[in-house]
């Protein structure tokens, strides 16, 4: 049996905003809204996607699961994403890691590496 990643799914407090921060930060689009679920990606034949869904409580503990980035220039990458409405994040990450905690707009912790040519590089 074949199986395939086809979504991440982030609970969302504010899901329209939410999903317009991500759809930025990918560059991706908006592909399927409604009250209960936003999902994007890069196209609708492209997997993965986020998939968004309304919770009434707010993040309150680090997240167990976090998305990682791989920008051609982390630096350039941090303050674009900064500018879209992430803040710096605090992990207890040490000074000299290779890589930028940033929180989303509700909070989920994600890390923006340096330039990647693989997936064990």
């Amino acid at each position: 049996m074949a199986v395939s990643f086809y979504s991440i799914v982030i609970d969302a407090h504010d899901l329209p905003s939410l999903a317009r921060f991500w759809s930025q930060v990918l560059d991706w689009q908006v592909l399927f809204e409604a009250d209960d679920e936003i999902v994007i990606g890069a196209d609708k034949s492209a997997l993965p996607g986020i998939t968004f869904v309304p919770v009434p409580e707010r993040k309150t503990v680090k997240n167990r699961l976090h998305i990682d980035l791989a920008p051609d220039d982390l630096a350039a990458e941090v303050e674009r994403i900064i500018g879209l409405g992430a803040r710096r994040g605090d992990i207890g990450q040490q000074a000299d890691v290779g890589w930028v905690v940033l929180e989303d707009p509700e909070g989920n912790e994600f890390c923006v590496l340096t330039p990647k040519n693989s997936l064990i590089d």
